[in-house]
């Protein structure tokens, strides 16, 4: 017999079926919390800004240049746009509490952008490798010094929205993110300046395909493993610093536990995790000191803060026990 119950508080209660439910989770102060946040998004709107400004003059330079090169580092340039974008309205939508439609949150939302902004870098990037291929064959004149210009013009907005952000990584790892991003933008602007002044000075055209390729294949890694990581989230997937068969072992091995199946952990946003489990208790043993020393156990061993427990006192309907 087993009462399927799931309305948590924050201590713990029992059912008549001799089951206990015990939910666990950590709050941390608000007050620097929000004061944090504010700093962190004036940070990044202003790199943003500075993003946006630059990837326009490259769009624009690629177009009127006829450099693929240039094309190439404005997409990496939209993508880390996207990435800057989506970072300032995590910040602002976090904030928002959980309402009666949905209870997680919106903490989600960062993930569904950060997917979409993968699968866009795909497209763009599969678009620069079979025109570069094209162009390498059949070079397309570019104007060198127009792309000296405007990836100059790039490298100076990207140094000076790395200074911007430095101040704020040790407080934000948004902000780390987001420097991050910067820092690799600056390196394409490298790339770009390096390959114009190549073709002016040895005349080849088709070092312009070729640096335009390079980007895309430098990009391409960090896009997979994007892509990769937030659909193991939207898919549910136990998150990847963590193992579940040794969080299922620590538990089944915890005094007082005779047995834990029903185990689920997976996370909302990539930096969290969440877990539910049915535990199955010795006989005698009195529940709450079961509840609160797995709930610590499971915080200082594996940093999974917010847990939803089902302790039960005899047979479970379900099956799939698992015991130490």
């Amino acid at each position: 017999m087993n009462a399927h119950m799931h309305d948590h508080d924050h201590g713990h209660g029992h059912d008549h079926h001799g089951h206990s439910h015990g939910h666990g989770h950590s709050h941390g102060p608000g007050g620097h919390h929000d004061h944090a946040a504010g700093a962190s998004s004036g940070r990044i709107a202003i790199a943003l800004g500075l993003n946006l400004s630059i990837l326009g003059a490259e769009l624009a330079g690629a177009w009127f240049f006829g450099s693929l090169a240039l094309l190439s580092d404005a997409a990496h340039m939209f993508t880390d746009a996207a990435a800057l974008g989506i970072a300032l309205a995590a910040l602002a939508i976090a904030k928002r509490p959980a309402d009666d439609k949905r209870s997680f949150g919106y903490r989600r939302f960062e993930i569904l952008a950060a997917a979409f902004n993968a699968v866009a870098l795909f497209i763009v990037a599969g678009f620069v490798l079979v025109e570069g291929i094209r162009r390498f064959f059949d070079p397309v004149p570019v104007v060198s010094l127009g792309m000296i210009a405007v990836a100059t013009l790039g490298l100076v907005a990207n140094v000076a929205a790395m200074a911007v952000l430095s101040g704020g990584r040790g407080d934000s790892m948004t902000v780390r993110g987001a420097y991050l991003e910067v820092w690799a933008d600056a390196l394409g602007a490298i790339a770009v300046i390096i390959g114009a002044v190549a073709i002016r000075v040895t005349g080849f055209q088709w070092i312009d395909p070729v640096i335009g390729m390079a980007i895309a294949l430098w990009v391409l890694p960090r896009t997979w493993t994007l892509l990769r990581d937030t659909t193991q989230i939207l898919l549910e997937g136990v998150p990847s610093r963590l193992s579940l068969s040794e969080v299922r072992l620590a538990i089944a091995v915890a005094d007082g536990v005779s047995g834990v199946h029903d185990l689920h952990l997976w996370s909302l946003a990539g930096d969290d995790a969440s877990l539910t489990a049915h535990v199955e208790l010795a006989d005698g043993i009195e529940p709450e000191g079961v509840r609160v020393g797995l709930i610590r156990m499971l915080d200082e061993r594996f940093s999974v803060r917010h847990v939803t427990l089902q302790l039960e006192q005899g047979p479970c309907c379900e099956n799939g026990h698992i015991h130490p």
